[in-house]
């Protein structure tokens, strides 16, 4: 399990040394996609640290149920934060395999690891060339200003 920690302002992540992991792609919408099974055709999800920090202290995270469908960008969530909701949208589409049922309880896990125990969804896709729709990190850390 790769560990997540803070030094003052600055997010680390052990597998990259970066604020915003070079294994990860991420949406527009800040999202990010990790490829967790190339066999299987599953993608992880989750929000990425400019996200959390633009949010706040998460209290709750609406998920949908396993089983289900998500289209590419498409609503599938909301993250509520003492300063705002705000819907979450799936990089990917697929049928979604598995969701982080720890959450629930432990929803300020998306503030203190977003790249790790925070991760939203699991979805089986049917072609991960559809990572290709995303940015690399250094594109999505241009984006940010």
């Amino acid at each position: 399990m790769n560990e997540t920690r803070f030094s003052g302002d600055e997010h680390y992540y052990p597998k990259s040394g970066a604020m915003y992991p070079e294994d990860l792609r991420y949406s527009d919408e800040h999202e990010w996609a990790r490829v967790v099974s190339e066999a299987d055709g599953i993608v992880e999800v989750g929000i990425t640290h400019h996200a959390q920090d633009a949010l706040g202290d998460v209290v709750f995270v609406d998920l949908p149920d396993s089983g289900g469908m998500v289209e590419q960008f498409a609503k599938f969530g909301e993250v509520e934060s003492v300063k705002a909701v705000s819907d979450l949208f799936c990089p990917v589409a697929g049928e979604i395999v598995e969701v982080n049922d720890a959450l629930e309880s432990s929803p300020e896990v998306l503030n203190s690891d977003p790249y790790g125990a925070g991760w939203l969804l699991r979805v089986k896709v049917a072609d991960l060339g559809q990572l290709d729709a995303l940015m690399d990190a250094t594109t999505y850390t241009a984006s940010l200003g």
